[in-house]
């Protein structure tokens, strides 16, 4: 028998420590709306579960494969998603930045670390989820530090 979506999108929720709200709030819906789909009550729409392959980093198809999703529904499921968010992108560069800097000259190039101080905070101030403005600020203390 094959495993309901609900019960794969739960596991890899709590792989993540997340709550069924915090996942709600990356998706858009209502906690009662995840609750319901974890359980099985409801099945997601095709938006739905593109937008959960991108929050949990796999593709559409992989997540619901081997599922009691509905045939019908997954061959209209797109076949890549995003699955990383411009922060993500900016931090993974602000740490190839860092990284070639301490490679190549063992000082910081203080207009590098001026360009991020200004890019970082610039995010900062358009960030919404609560991680997201955590890991920028970390990173701008970690720039705001090298830059002294």
């Amino acid at each position: 028998m094959p495993e309901k979506l609900g019960r794969r999108v739960a596991a890899l929720r709590a792989d993540r420590g997340w709550t069924q709200q915090q996942l709600a709030d990356r998706l858009a819906v209502s906690r009662v709306a995840v609750s319901h789909l974890e359980s099985g009550l409801t099945d997601p729409g095709e938006r739905t579960v593109a937008l959960l392959a991108g929050i949990f980093r796999v593709e559409p198809h992989d997540l619901v494969s081997g599922t009691s999703y509905p045939a019908a529904k997954a061959e209209r499921l797109p076949v890549v998603v995003a699955r990383w968010t411009e922060t993500e992108h900016l931090l993974a560069l602000l740490t190839r930045d860092l990284e070639w800097s301490d490679r190549t000259a063992g000082r910081h190039d203080r207009a590098m670390l001026d360009h991020w101080t200004k890019t970082l905070l610039d995010a900062l101030a358009l960030a919404h989820d609560p991680d997201e403005r955590r890991l920028l600020g970390e990173a701008l203390q970690t720039v705001r530090t090298r830059n002294t």
